[in-house]
């Protein structure tokens, strides 16, 4: 980012699949960003517009740390598409094909995919109820709601649901409806999904504190692992999302995630 006088914030813009951040270096603007500053920032008629602003921090054990909040202010553990942007610009910026970055989810690894794809891996999914986490005791393969869906944890609770036509599903009214059910604590992501393929997904997105989104990669991860569980699918899946498509590999030492980055501009926040 170009240097900017006192007064304002350096930020830029980036998306993957067209799930869009802002992102803070406080590497060089420390201390600058709070919820208050998260909603101004994210509001898309007065401010930047974005689903989750993401900030930089210099990693004690890792590379990078990053830290993430919502478009409502409130805090997000987990944001693969932008821990993906990031990983891209910064494995660019400095000229090497492999990245660590610390974030509420874990210490997680990113490399070079080649072709202007960036892979990150997100983790183990977290599958018991205390993990995702649930207020009790349920099996999270099979949750009591209506639709019978599947709860995963990626670091964000998610909530899946698989359906017969994942794009007649009215989203708007869907996914809140569910993102505040009781039996999520921290609310919870919201997914409708159906197989279109062997191995391939089509899914639409409810984020929790964002709403509609193009794209999730926490949740696209969260979907795969889910289907796999179900034995819809196998490990590695294709999902479909409204601004894209991201290849998921639910792998041995985590659920591995590859897709496109894309920079979009370089701004000053004043």
């Amino acid at each position: 980012m170009m240097d900017s006088p006192r007064s304002g914030l350096p930020f830029m813009k980036m998306h993957g699949l067209g799930n869009d951040f802002v992102v803070v270096d406080e590497r060089t603007a420390p201390d600058r960003v709070d919820a208050g500053l998260a909603r101004a920032m994210g509001d898309r008629h007065r401010g930047v517009g974005f689903d989750q602003l993401a900030v930089i921090r210099d990693g004690t054990d890792a590379d990078l740390e990053l830290r993430f909040w919502n478009a409502d202010g409130s805090t997000a553990g987990a944001c693969g598409n932008a821990t993906r942007c990031i990983a891209g610009w910064e494995m660019a910026r400095r000229g090497v094909s492999a990245l660590s970055l610390r974030t509420e989810r874990g210490l997680l690894s990113a490399r070079d995919a080649g072709g202007g794809l960036t892979s990150v891996n997100m983790g183990a999914p977290l599958l018991t109820w205390q993990e995702v986490p649930l207020a009790r005791e349920v099996n999270t393969l099979h949750l009591p709601i209506a639709g019978d869906p599947v709860a995963t944890g990626m670091g964000n609770p998610h909530c899946t649901f698989f359906v017969e036509d994942a794009e007649a599903v009215d989203m708007a009214a869907f996914g809140p409806a569910h993102e505040t059910h009781p039996l999520f604590p921290e609310r919870t992501n919201v997914q409708v999904a159906h197989v279109a393929g062997p191995d391939h997904l089509r899914m639409r997105v409810w984020e929790r504190g964002a709403g509609l989104t193009l794209a999730s990669g926490s949740s696209s991860c969260a979907a795969a692992v889910a289907a796999a569980r179900r034995g819809l699918t196998g490990r590695a899946v294709r999902v479909d999302l409204d601004g894209g498509t991201i290849d998921i590999d639910w792998r041995d030492d985590g659920v591995w995630m590859t897709g496109p980055t894309a920079h979009v501009f370089d701004g000053v926040w004043r």
